[in-house]
């Protein structure tokens, strides 16, 4: 018979674990809480799969729910995928990641503040290149959208005298020295792959990485298979508003780019955030990285090698040189950002050296994180939240993501605890 304390302790026990939630329970609180449009969520512990979330809407019109197919516009987390393909090239021996970038464009690319300073693919990748989101960057980006039969060069945007030049395109900042988050980067960074190529930076990215991983995710939203899958994304203006992707199931035209130059303008392809991806895609490409560059199907995508650079900082925040988007981002490596963990800044899990990246746009928030050693991570996609993007008590991450962050740490928990 065991002593009257033993079984106090082991009811205690049992209650406790009766108590608490679950992941799901977890996510449908959040949902309400935040008042989430629908939500796309997965738990990752050592490389598998162990929870997996789908609930809300992915098109409020028409009252169709979230599933596991469901694809969102990720935003940014996009870079890090668009730094998979670069990569591939750098493996290749058709970029080099030191060499001056203006080498394989049509136009010259130099900070005018430091002619002499070249800008290169390290840079770029790590958002130390001196290029920023400068007045010019959005006008830019509305004439390259609207565009299609005529894509303006981004030398009309990176040169002196360019139709959308604007002397803030650039950091007084000598190139290499000082971190600032640019979505420009990767624009310049897909232009740079396309001119050595000679292939569109979509198609490119098909041929590089999703088409050997068997998967048909795409930067070119008329390609996509299942349209009626993807989701709407949403903001809050006195009701609930699409902002991008109210498909309703109708594909779209392909873009008439019969004119197009490659290496002209990746950004039409929005390399910076226009990925539509499900959250199961976005698995598997984060299982790339902590399986040493192979795809769950056995394909090789990238070298163990080139892992091991994507995930190596090559700047860390040092009180003064750089950016560090209200103590967001401390630490990056290519197309990666590396987690301090710092209190009321980048902290996600406590336990775990992350590395990853958010997303946020257009009323999407999303959050791609994995440690690669333990192979655990977070992944969650969101296409509206209701309450406006309030900041977390503990972090630098919205409250919607600390509430995803502690739900999943909570089940990795669980899951180490039985293990």
């Amino acid at each position: 018979m065991k002593a009257p304390q033993a079984c106090c302790l082991l009811a205690a026990i049992l209650l406790s674990s009766c108590a608490a939630q679950t992941f799901s329970e977890a996510m449908d609180e959040a949902m309400e809480t935040h008042g989430v449009m629908g939500m796309s969520a997965l738990v990752i512990s050592n490389g598998e799969i162990t929870e997996a979330y789908y609930g809300g809407q992915r098109n409020y019109e028409h009252n169709w729910s979230v599933d596991a197919a469901t694809r969102f516009r990720i935003a940014s987390i996009s870079k890090s995928i668009t730094a998979m393909g670069c990569m591939k090239l750098v493996e290749s021996g058709m970029l080099d990641l030191d060499a001056a970038i203006t080498e394989y464009l049509s136009f010259d690319l130099n900070n005018p503040n430091h002619p002499n300073v070249p800008i290169t693919l390290r840079m770029l990748l790590s958002h130390t290149s001196s290029i920023q989101d400068g007045d010019g960057y959005e006008p830019f980006l509305s004439a390259t959208y609207q565009s299609a039969d005529d894509v303006p060069s981004m030398g009309e945007l990176l040169q002196s005298g360019g139709t959308w030049f604007t002397p803030n395109m650039y950091r007084t900042e000598v190139p290499g020295t000082y971190f600032t988050y640019s979505n420009l980067n990767f624009g310049v960074v897909a232009t740079v792959m396309e001119a050595v190529t000679g292939l569109r930076f979509d198609v490119l990215m098909d041929e590089l990485v999703f088409q050997p991983m068997g998967m048909e995710c795409s930067y070119d939203v008329s390609a996509l298979n299942g349209i009626e899958n993807l989701a709407a994304l949403y903001r809050n203006q006195d009701g609930w508003v699409a902002q991008a992707d109210q498909r309703n199931g109708e594909r779209p035209e392909s873009p008439k780019l019969g004119a197009y130059i490659p290496g002209s303008n990746g950004v039409y392809f929005a390399p910076q955030g226009g990925l539509r991806a499900s959250a199961a895609e976005l698995y598997e490409l984060m299982a790339v990285l902590f399986n040493g560059g192979v795809a769950s199907n056995g394909t090789e995508v990238l070298a163990p090698k080139t892992v091991e650079a994507m995930l190596t900082e090559h700047w860390t925040y040092d009180g003064s040189n750089g950016d560090n988007y209200n103590n967001l981002f401390n630490s990056w490596g290519l197309g990666l950002q590396r987690v301090t963990n710092a209190d009321l800044g980048d902290f996600v899990f406590s336990e775990m050296q992350m590395w990853g990246h958010p997303g946020e746009a257009y009323g999407l928030v999303s959050d791609w994180y994995f440690d690669p050693v333990s192979k655990d991570g977070v992944i969650f996609l969101t296409n509206g939240v209701w309450d406006g993007y309030s900041t977390g008590e503990k972090s630098a991450y919205y409250t919607l993501e600390e509430d995803v962050f502690n739900a999943g740490m909570a089940a990795l928990r669980r899951i180490n605890s039985v293990n």
